[in-house]
């Protein structure tokens, strides 16, 4: 028999949390995630996304033992601004066992439908900074400390409970080798020169923070076109400033800006934490702290997080400054791969950004959707 159990403890919620150590044990490309950093993540009092959304935390219970969990996540803004009434699903990690994942989503939408939602859709985070998809292609490749990674019979458990594909995304990557370098330092060249434009480089973090706020502006403006937007809050902003840019190397962020000092283009990039994140096996202690800072200094894989040009500034290269930055700073860290996060499939913008590169595409991911009755 299957129950599914609401998290209302601190003990139950590091159950949540670890509960995918057991499921991908042994496999190579899963990536765990540090667990402290996994629970307050969840902790209302410590999130600030909490403010503009809900979530409820279930796991699976099959003979006293764990089979499954997921978060059912309701973001108010969504709902209540944008007036699209989706019911968000997401953290999802199940056996192979279709009943687990049939009760799992039925309490998901039994949750939407007391809201009056129209639909679930998942696997989802919060909003844009979260992972997002279930894996449907690419399982032999190394997972990311941005995505999610899931067994093959996930996508096979969502459709025949009658889920449809909503969003497809593609993760590619390409070698750093193949990028032109003298190509990127003309152009970057002519279009400062063009439209007075200036590019700016970081060696200390405190020299970044000024500059986030309005990054996350032109991250708004870059991304509202999007089917998948939902605007960062101040507080999200704050939070994600305290979380990630004292960790993110200052030397791999690249920013923009025009004649009179105003943000125009940014792109954030972070080494590959995923060997470190494995060794680690969800702890900063004794040795995981080690392990991501030498991946901080040493990786010679890094992950593209986030890119954002105004539209006043699309369509006219501008991403081509960016580039030339970090042609300067790839080539002093010595580095090859460079990955890609997911990108939705029909985002045309992006794609022609990466035309050059010669991408591979290694991963396909999906949202799936069904209605709720």
């Amino acid at each position: 028999m299957i129950t599914v159990k609401k998290i209302t403890t601190k003990k139950e919620m590091k159950q949540f949390v670890t509960f995918p150590f057991s499921l991908y044990k042994n496999n190579k490309f899963w990536v765990p995630p540090i667990i402290k950093d996994e629970v307050d993540n969840f902790d209302p009092n410590k999130n600030p996304v909490f403010k503009n959304a809900d979530a409820q935390f279930f796991i699976a219970l099959k003979d006293g033992k764990i089979v499954g969990r997921v978060a059912a996540i309701i973001n108010w803004f969504e709902v209540e601004k944008q007036q699209i009434k989706k019911m968000r699903f997401g953290w999802f990690d199940v056996i192979n066992d279709l009943e687990v994942t049939k009760a799992l989503l039925n309490k998901v939408s039994e949750i939407g439908k007391q809201h009056k939602l129209e639909y679930l859709e998942g696997p989802v985070g919060f909003n844009n900074l979260d992972k997002t998809g279930v894996l449907i292609d690419g399982f032999n490749h190394l997972g990311t400390m941005i995505t999610w990674y899931n067994h093959p019979y996930f996508k096979d458990h969502l459709e025949e409970l009658g889920f449809v594909k909503e969003k497809e995304y593609l993760e590619n990557k390409f070698k750093f080798e193949k990028v032109n370098a003298t190509y990127y330092k003309r152009i970057s060249n002519i279009l400062q020169k063009r439209l007075q434009l200036k590019a700016l480089d970081f060696t200390k973090t405190k020299d970044i923070l000024p500059y986030v706020d309005e990054m996350f502006k032109v991250f708004d403006k870059s991304y509202s076109k999007l089917s998948t937007f939902v605007p960062i809050s101040d507080a999200q902003i704050e939070f994600f400033k305290k979380k990630y840019i004292s960790f993110i190397n200052p030397e791999y962020i690249k920013f923009v800006v025009d004649k009179e000092d105003k943000l125009v283009a940014f792109a954030i990039v972070m080494p590959s934490f995923s060997k470190a994140l494995q060794k680690a096996k969800g702890k900063l202690f004794p040795f995981g702290l080690f392990h991501l800072l030498n991946a901080r200094k040493n990786a010679k894989d890094v992950t593209f997080y986030l890119i954002g040009v105004d539209p006043a500034y699309q369509n006219k290269g501008v991403h081509a400054i960016i580039f030339d930055q970090y042609t300067k700073t790839f080539a002093e860290k010595g580095i090859v791969n460079c990955i890609r996060t997911p990108e939705l499939e029909d985002n045309e913008a992006i794609k022609k950004i990466w035309e050059d590169f010669d991408p591979t595409t290694h991963k396909r991911r999906r949202t799936y959707r069904k209605s709720i009755l």
